[in-house]
């Protein structure tokens, strides 16, 4: 919103606002909503409903609470549409949107791992777009060949390392939330930090990759950049490498997706590569984060294992959040989860590809979950 305000502060942009969607934050979402006047608000918790109406009265913006409002807010008229719920939890509103025929800007990635070619499918069947918002996949669509693919060898994915790059494998298990959520470079969410400390976030960034680019689990390549300063890299056939770079900030993608095709003026920080003086990069260590290896056997494997790993990752990460479930056993319930959850993939063809995704996710989060207290039993 904040972007918005500074398009519109320049004149170089203008908003009307159809529906403005928040979790538990009621307080900040009636701000925005009064600031922004849509038609509705919405907050996913149903408990807050008589808070958020209270706090929109006069304003003439109408209240909703609850997932399926949430859903139906998703599935409202508009141009540009953002996707931005953490978790499998964001799915069902991301393939509202997809039918619209809008321009999709996603940042759940979780929506792409878990049901990608349909979630594709279902964007281009209806007239409207896609936009990555995740820096990575932002940064690759600014380089690459949309019009001619097959000039593309691979794309290059840059990953920071997350806080325990440099720590030996035998002290990261005494590893505490704190610690992990204390990303060096990016301000995240808890679940996302963690996700980036196992690495586990550029495996799934790698199969989002995948889905958006159509390229195959040996085309796409992971490099450490601790600096975070080259937000990811596509390799063309004639040995070129074109990169995208910028510091490390979200509103770049998302100014990017807001304005696409055009550019918009906003007070971005700006690059000075004399400042940095130098940038490093360096070879994943997959035995020190084994997620990494983990999401590309999933990738490589097809069919339901992406949502498998996708699922068990989730319910393993917040369970390590929660203090139930040590650092490295992280990876551990993953790899597990994936060797006893078999599932048929999803038809990227079928209106119920979301269900039957869904299904799979719910599997695969009861398996996690009987992992754990299986864990935590024999400790």
């Amino acid at each position: 919103m904040d972007l918005m305000d500074q398009a519109e502060a320049t004149g170089s942009g203008a908003f009307e606002v159809e529906a403005l969607t928040g979790g538990a934050n009621i307080a900040r979402l009636a701000e925005q909503a009064r600031r922004w006047k849509p038609r509705l608000a919405v907050t996913a918790d149903p408990a807050g409903l008589d808070e958020l109406r209270d706090a929109l009265a006069g304003s003439g913006v109408e209240a909703a609470a609850g997932d399926q409002a949430v859903i139906e807010a998703a599935a409202r008229p508009a141009d540009w549409i953002m996707a931005a719920i953490v978790g499998a939890a964001g799915l069902r509103s991301a393939w509202a949107a997809a039918a619209t025929g809008a321009t999709l800007a996603l940042a759940n990635k979780e929506s792409l791992v878990c049901c990608g070619p349909a979630l594709i499918d279902r964007v281009k069947r209806s007239g409207g777009r896609l936009l990555p918002v995740d820096s990575e996949h932002s940064a690759i669509h600014q380089v690459f060949p949309h019009e001619a693919p097959e000039r593309v060898a691979k794309l290059v994915l840059t990953a920071s390392g997350g806080p325990f790059r440099t720590t030996p494998r035998a002290a990261l298990k005494s590893i505490t939330p704190e610690q992990a959520v204390a990303h060096p470079n990016w301000s995240m969410g808890a679940k996302i930090s963690v996700d980036s400390a196992t690495m586990a976030n550029k495996g799934l960034e790698a199969i989002e990759a995948a889905y958006l680019f159509d390229l195959p689990a040996e085309r796409i390549d992971v490099v450490v950049h601790p600096e975070s300063i080259i937000h990811s890299m596509v390799e063309y056939i004639d040995g070129s490498t074109l990169a995208q770079m910028g510091p490390p900030d979200m509103k770049t993608p998302i100014a990017y997706a807001l304005a696409w095709p055009d550019r918009m003026a906003w007070n971005a920080p700006r690059l000075d590569l004399s400042a940095l003086g130098r940038l490093t990069f360096e070879a994943p260590d997959e035995d020190r984060f084994p997620a990494l290896k983990l999401a590309r056997q999933a990738l490589r494997a097809g069919g339901a294992a992406p949502i498998v790993f996708n699922a068990a990752n989730e319910v393993a990460a917040l369970a390590f959040l929660d203090r139930r479930l040590g650092f490295l056993n992280i990876a551990a319930v993953v790899a597990d989860t994936l060797s006893r959850v078999t599932a048929s993939g999803v038809d990227s063809g079928s209106d119920s590809a979301c269900d039957a995704a869904l299904a799979v996710d719910a599997q695969a989060r009861r398996m996690a979950e009987s992992i754990i207290r299986g864990l935590a039993a024999a400790a």
